[in-house]
């Protein structure tokens, strides 16, 4: 992985990750319907995110925190055992967000039978967490956070693996 740009920062809280989504949110919401919305290329809209880290890292809580700020009366279930669970924004610029947890996938080929391609094939927001379990078939990031779980709160460092990456790491407060 190539690392454009990376930033580390500290939560204290879950409120401060709540925060942190706010600001990765609010930058994904103007990629995908504001002046600067985007197109990575013609046969693919989809911004990929992947999350990084132990258990109870906080992967699913930022995950969630996430997917609530498009959807804030959504109930968010972790896709453990489903894999992925899809959410359809509406509005001016409708889009998905597609939730992976890979952590019990044997084998990235099992991506094929989710229908990977029709998935990722419009645009939408792509929160995959242990996306190392889908190497080879699951595309590149284009913005990896990782989280460390510490004593009192958490480390995350966020790099930019594209120029969408980029843009959203630009955006943020």
């Amino acid at each position: 992985m190539t690392k454009f740009l990376d930033k580390t920062l500290f939560l204290e809280d879950e409120k401060a990750t709540t925060e942190l989504a706010t600001n990765i949110a609010a930058a994904l919401e103007n990629l995908f319907g504001g002046v600067n919305s985007f197109s990575k290329d013609n046969s693919n809209e989809g911004v990929i995110v992947y999350l990084l880290g132990d258990l109870g890292a906080g992967k699913s809580f930022l995950s969630r925190a996430l997917i609530q700020y498009f959807l804030p009366e959504q109930k968010v279930k972790s896709p453990t055992y489903t894999l992925v669970e899809t959410y359809s924004v509406e509005g001016i610029a409708p889009f998905a967000i597609h939730h992976f947890d890979l952590y019990r996938l044997c084998d990235p080929e099992e991506l094929e039978y989710l229908a990977i391609r029709d998935l990722l094939a419009h645009k939408s927001l792509n929160l995959v967490e242990w996306p190392s379990k889908g190497k080879g078939v699951m595309p590149e990031a284009d913005l990896v956070i990782e989280l460390q779980h510490l004593d009192a709160g958490r480390n995350v460092q966020l790099y930019a693996q594209s120029d969408v990456g980029q843009v959203i790491i630009d955006s943020m407060s």
